[in-house]
C-alpha cells in the first residue's frame, strides 16, 4: 500500500488543479505532466485551455525549464496534441540524436501508460449523473457492477497508481536530461510566476465560463 505521503501525491496528480480544487502540496514535474494532460483534455474548452496552459507555463518557469525545448513545445502546441508531441522532443533538442528513436519510443510508451493511469483514476469524472449501473433492475447484476467500480477498482488502483511516481522521474530524465528535484509552493507560483490565483473571483469565473 502507498504511504500516506505517496497517496497524497497521487491524489494531487489525479486532481483537477481547478480553482475549486487547488493543489495542496508543492508542485513538481509530475504536476506539470498532469497539467499538460488536463490541458489536452480541455482542447474544446477555450477558457479552461487558457487556464491550464497558464498553470503549466508558470510551473515550467518556477522549475527553470521554460526556455527548454519542452517548455517551448508546450507554449506553441495546440491543446489536444501536447501529450502526443512529447515523444518527438528528442528530435527538437539538437543533441543525442544517436538514440533519438529509442528515446521517442520510450517517451511514447511512458506517456501512454501515464495517460491510462490518469484515465483510470479519474473515471468518476465521466459520470453524467448518479452511479453507473444504478438503474439496472436486476439486483445481483447491479451489485456486481458496484463491486467492480467501487470496491475492486479502488482497492487495486491505489497500488497501481504508484507507477505515476516512478514514471514521472523517468520522464523528467528523458525529456529534460535531468530530474528536477525541487518543488514549488502554490503561493510562490501565484506571487512570482503568474500562476492563476485560485482565490481570485475573476479566475474562478473565467474557468467556469465555457459552455
Amino acid at each position: 500500500m502507498p504511504s500516506h505521503f505517496e497517496q497524497a501525491r497521487i491524489n494531487q496528480l489525479l486532481s483537477a488543479y481547478a480553482p475549486h480544487d487547488p493543489p495542496r502540496l508543492g508542485l513538481d514535474f509530475g504536476d506539470y505532466l498532469s497539467l499538460l494532460w488536463r490541458l489536452d483534455r480541455s482542447a474544446a474548452l477555450p477558457a479552461r485551455s487558457r487556464y491550464y496552459r497558464q498553470c503549466a507555463c508558470a510551473l515550467a518557469s518556477a522549475l527553470n525549464f521554460k526556455a527548454h525545448p519542452l517548455g517551448r513545445l508546450v507554449e506553441t502546441t495546440e491543446a489536444g496534441e501536447i501529450y502526443r508531441q512529447l515523444a518527438n522532443l528528442p528530435y527538437r533538442t539538437g543533441s543525442r540524436l544517436l538514440d533519438a528513436n529509442d528515446r521517442r519510443a520510450a517517451i511514447a510508451q511512458l506517456t501512454t501508460l501515464r495517460e491510462d493511469i490518469l484515465h483510470m483514476g479519474t473515471y468518476s469524472e465521466h459520470w453524467g449523473g448518479g452511479w453507473p449501473g444504478s438503474g439496472i433492475l436486476e439486483t445481483e447484476v447491479r451489485e456486481r457492477v458496484f463491486a467492480v467500480l467501487f470496491t475492486a477498482l479502488q482497492g487495486q488502483f491505489s497500488n497501481f497508481a504508484r507507477l505515476l511516481l516512478v514514471i514521472d522521474i523517468v520522464l523528467a530524465d528523458i525529456l529534460l536530461g535531468a530530474s528536477p528535484i525541487n518543488e514549488v509552493a502554490l503561493a510562490e507560483l501565484v506571487a512570482r510566476h503568474d500562476y492563476p490565483d485560485p482565490t481570485n473571483p475573476r479566475v474562478q469565473r473565467d474557468f467556469n465560463s465555457d459552455p
